[in-house]
């Protein structure tokens, strides 16, 4: 069975981004020069070169311009993450909804977009909250528990770095937390307690918490987390919020274990 052209190109370009992917790339800090990757692939270098090149314009690698050599692109991370976000809500859905039949109060899976928490997945009960969805809505880093969950092992200069105390507090809420001294130490305390809760810390009258998902590496890529009015989760934040790190860990484990086979 003959390879067709496209084929074979695709395979050779695979091949090459799995040469910057590899170990001995991760080695040299993270790039390559046309030499090496044409020695690894056991390619002839002009060929590397066009092929690094092409690959280059579509953002598939990029070279350092200082010292010429091809690493992984922005484009390839893209689809990774794209690729991995679309897997983490599908598996997150029965966890979402196993928090909303125990706590009945509206539950979301939430991703760190920049300086903003960004919803991408939920579920609500019968009398959700506001009655409307939050997918796709983003909000403040420091004010929300999600947010904190998700920052909550980043080290000390970045956080004092992307949250000055001018940046914490939040306007039409109880400010609990107004310097960074503060959100250190409440950060401490969540990596403690393997949770977050914050008290009209985001709106009067609205309660949350919300636990951390980790990936294969244990990083946290996401937070599951619940919104309600104080007057029905106020007194029992504390056990929805151990309840929701029992759930964030559960999906974590799912990530964790092999896809199954497309039948």
């Amino acid at each position: 069975m003959k390879t067709s052209s496209t084929g074979m190109g695709l395979q050779r370009d695979l091949e090459l981004l799995e040469v910057l992917a590899s170990a001995t790339a991760r080695g040299t800090a993270g790039s390559l020069g046309v030499t090496r990757v044409a020695e690894l692939a056991g390619r002839e270098k002009s060929q590397v070169s066009r092929a690094l090149q092409a690959l280059a314009r579509e953002g598939l690698v990029e070279r350092d311009a200082d010292t010429r050599g091809y690493r992984v692109g922005w484009r390839l991370f893209a689809l990774a993450a794209q690729t991995m976000e679309s897997r983490l809500v599908a598996l997150a859905m029965p966890h979402l909804r196993a928090v909303v039949a125990k706590v009945q109060e509206t539950t979301a899976l939430c991703v760190l977009r920049g300086d903003q928490v960004l919803t991408v997945a939920g579920e609500s009960a019968a009398h959700a909250f506001r009655g409307v969805g939050w997918e796709g809505v983003s909000v403040p880093v420091a004010a929300t528990s999600a947010g904190r969950v998700l920052v909550s092992e980043w080290e000390e200069p970045a956080i004092r770095h992307l949250f000055p105390p001018q940046a914490i507090a939040r306007p039409g809420a109880r400010s609990v937390i107004t310097t960074t001294d503060e959100l250190l130490a409440e950060l401490s305390t969540i990596r403690s307690q393997g949770y977050a809760t914050v008290d009209e810390e985001f709106e009067y009258g609205v309660v949350g918490c919300s636990a951390p998902v980790r990936d294969p590496h244990g990083r946290i890529i996401a937070a599951v987390n619940i919104i309600a009015p104080k007057a029905r989760l106020g007194d029992r934040l504390d056990m929805a919020g151990r309840f929701v790190a029992g759930a964030a860990s559960a999906l974590g484990d799912r990530l964790c274990a092999p896809e199954e086979p497309v039948q």
